[in-house]
């Protein structure tokens, strides 16, 4: 093992991944996640907490993108047109090559109640500063706090039909077919099974 490597923080995320994919997100140890990536389990915990953070990690920097986005989206936008295209543009702008890796920790997430209840702790997180951002736009309390869950929401549909395709589709694409059905759903319109 080299003393120094580029990319630990990388081949760490990429290690983990394999590893609770190929093993189960229990059964997985940072000593071996270290040992897949060629590092130490020291210089693991010196970038993680605990094996859930290497799936989580980056969860603090989607918010605060974003946060960053809405705040930039001109305050004559209605609230759920701003919702709509930062959606659209943290889409673009984050997950627009990355499929594959977002359909891989998909299957981890949803394989462990654990992490399913993290990333709901972290939508519920993200939601939350969504609100407060629009808040500060002028939005009131009760108009703010909805349009953010529904946000939410549009997200957490949108993506889950994106990790389930087979990439064909973009996931703003997901995004924007999800809002039009909630709209769709508001207005008394929603579409019924045959």
């Amino acid at each position: 093992m080299s003393r120094w490597q580029p990319n630990a923080r990388g081949r760490l995320e990429q290690a983990a991944l394999d590893l609770y994919s190929e093993r189960g997100f229990e059964q997985t140890t940072a000593a071996q996640i270290a040992e897949r990536a060629g590092l130490t389990e020291r210089t693991f915990f010196r970038h993680y907490a605990d094996k859930r953070e290497v799936l989580f990690g980056g969860a603090h920097l989607l918010q605060e993108l974003f946060v960053n986005t809405l705040a930039d989206i001109p305050e004559s936008a209605a609230p759920i047109d701003a919702m709509a295209s930062t959606l659209e543009t943290v889409a673009d702008a984050v997950f627009l090559e990355r499929h594959e890796h977002s359909r891989q920790r998909q299957a981890v997430i949803a394989a462990s109640a654990e992490l399913r209840e993290r990333e709901l702790i972290k939508l519920a997180s993200l939601s939350a500063a969504l609100a407060a951002t629009l808040r500060r736009r002028g939005v009131d309390d009760q108009a703010a706090s909805l349009t953010a869950e529904a946000g939410i929401a549009v997200f957490k549909v949108g993506f889950e039909g994106w990790v389930g395709g087979n990439g064909e589709h973009t996931l703003a694409d997901f995004l924007r077919e999800s809002l039009e059905e909630l709209k769709a759903v508001a207005a008394g319109a929603g579409r019924r099974k045959n």
